[in-house]
């Protein structure tokens, strides 16, 4: 099974024959077997060249590069090999018609939406009593299927984890500050935690686009621009709160990571590397994590679920069978 590698380490990637070789800052090298690698993550200063870039085109493993504050700088993202004309005219089309792509934003909010109840819901059930929170955000998701746009429809999104974000204090053991979502920077652990693991979510989204025949920057929800794969920020938002929120909280729980993870003289601002080792480790368990898929009636990983949710879009787009979005169930 093909699998994501990080490096720490500052050093240099080269193409070792037909395989890849790492060679830290100590002159140290290993080699990683090609066949085995899903993704590359770049956690640090890193050199290659055009002859690793060929094999890694070659063989499609996208790189993804993260700054010293742990934030996501971009990817390299092979040439597609798997493309399909009539699905990258439909695409556009859908995107290019106002009322199918607000049925598909629609769903994309009505999935992740669903998946921040039932997150409320199953904190509930154990003895945080966030209850009053779940009766706002299902009335506030009663609302969605009446969006007249994209800027109505996200004015509802916004609320919703404006609420949900209001109950981690009652879900979370730690005493936190945590008032309001702040990104660009993030201002305190919390913040800091949910744009790293967000980001994490939303480059293991790009992977899986990446074996499908869509495009990734052609998008419903959020806007296609310019140097963003902005499909991959449409179908995270379904997988955010049953995978990112949920190791978020069960970190701080444990207390795995604690205000020790991060650096305090920088406004809690950058994850210690052992930190942002313990979070990747903990996500690529999760993501290999198999569960009885109650309509193909076998078991799949929660990677290949993404996966999944690429090819339901795909037979939406080709009109075979209309999108509905991945509810948890359990």
């Amino acid at each position: 099974m093909k699998r994501s590698y990080y490096i720490y380490n500052n050093g240099s990637l080269r193409r070792k024959d037909n395989t890849i070789t790492f060679i830290d800052e100590y002159d140290e090298k290993k080699d990683i077997p090609i066949e085995r690698v899903g993704d590359i993550y770049v956690m640090s200063e890193m050199s290659f060249n055009s002859s690793l870039i060929n094999i890694l085109a070659q063989n499609g493993i996208p790189v993804h590069f993260f700054n010293y504050y742990s934030f996501y700088i971009g990817s390299f993202y092979p040439r597609e090999q798997l493309v399909s004309g009539n699905l990258l005219v439909q695409q556009v089309s859908y995107y290019s018609d106002p009322e199918k792509r607000l049925c598909l934003a629609k769903a994309f909010i009505e999935g992740a939406s669903f998946n921040i109840y039932r997150n409320l819901r199953y904190y509930n059930g154990r003895g945080k009593d966030v209850q009053s929170y779940m009766d706002v955000i299902e009335s506030l998701r009663k609302q969605i299927a009446k969006a007249g746009s994209i800027q109505e429809l996200m004015g509802y999104e916004g609320n919703i984890r404006k609420t949900y974000y209001s109950a981690w204090t009652k879900i979370i053991d730690q005493e936190i500050e945590f008032e309001k979502r702040v990104k660009n920077p993030p201002d305190n652990m919390i913040n800091t935690l949910i744009s790293f693991v967000n980001t994490l979510i939303y480059t293991k989204v790009l992977g899986e686009i990446y074996q499908t025949q869509l495009n990734s920057t052609i998008s419903y929800l959020h806007e296609p621009g310019d140097r963003r794969f902005s499909l991959s920020l449409d179908i995270a938002e379904i997988f955010k709160p049953i995978l990112g929120d949920r190791l978020i909280f069960s970190l701080l729980n444990r207390n795995q990571i604690t205000q020790k993870s991060f650096t305090k003289g920088l406004n809690y601002l950058h994850l210690t590397k052992e930190a942002s080792k313990i979070i990747v480790g903990e996500l690529d368990a999760k993501m290999q994590t198999t569960i009885k898929h109650k309509d193909l009636n076998k078991t799949v990983s929660y990677q290949y679920l993404m996966r999944l949710e690429c090819y339901k879009l795909v037979k939406h787009l080709l009109g075979e069978k209309d999108y509905e979005p991945f509810k948890i169930w359990w």
